[in-house]
């Protein structure tokens, strides 16, 4: 890659406005050289394993949260004790919802790069990832390690883990719900 900063600075520009495009390359071209863009062939391709498109941008709240919903899908429809018509329904929103995803990392990826190309509107109300952590996902790996570690330790049976797992799943839909509220409640504050 060649040296384009000496041609990037343009006299009275503030640091907030858009990259300068040196002459004689497009936007688009500078773009791809830009190590934190986003490929979204890439995304759509690797969105065939549910979230896994999302991670790969930086959405890895969304990315988890959709690998939790197609996991417990999946294991809705293995189980027996549902009526056929649920199963049918539960069969067509998963495949829906797997699509979505598909198409969610897509659309995802490029807006992420219209953003770092300088598109300030391209974003149509979506927020660019986060780089802090989140405190909900580093409780539940601490949790989910020490279940895993006090088995192969100490011997401790985990059976108890097949009834209760759809308990996970409660707790996570409380904990999106008041962080939707306090969203909104935040957003009602300014």
């Amino acid at each position: 890659m060649e040296n384009v900063s000496e041609n990037t600075q343009e006299p009275g520009r503030s640091p907030s406005q858009p990259p300068y495009v040196p002459l004689g390359m497009t936007r688009r071209e500078m773009l791809r050289h830009d190590p934190r863009y986003k490929s979204p062939v890439l995304a759509t391709l690797m969105s065939i394993v549910p979230g896994l498109g999302q991670i790969y941008i930086g959405y890895y709240q969304q990315g988890f949260i959709n690998v939790i919903v197609i996991a417990g899908l999946i294991s809705l429809l293995a189980y027996y004790g549902i009526s056929p018509y649920f199963k049918t329904f539960l069969a067509f929103f998963m495949a829906f919802y797997w699509l979505y995803n598909i198409v969610d990392a897509h659309r995802k990826s490029i807006f992420y790069n219209q953003a770092l190309a300088g598109s300030g509107d391209a974003l149509d109300g979506e927020q660019l990832p986060g780089t802090r952590g989140s405190l909900a996902g580093a409780l539940l790996m601490i949790v989910a390690g020490g279940i895993a570690l006090s088995h192969t330790l100490f011997d401790l049976p985990i059976d108890w883990i097949e009834r209760w797992w759809p308990m996970a799943l409660i707790l996570m839909g409380i904990y999106l719900l008041f962080q939707s509220l306090a969203n909104k409640k935040r957003a009602g504050n300014r």
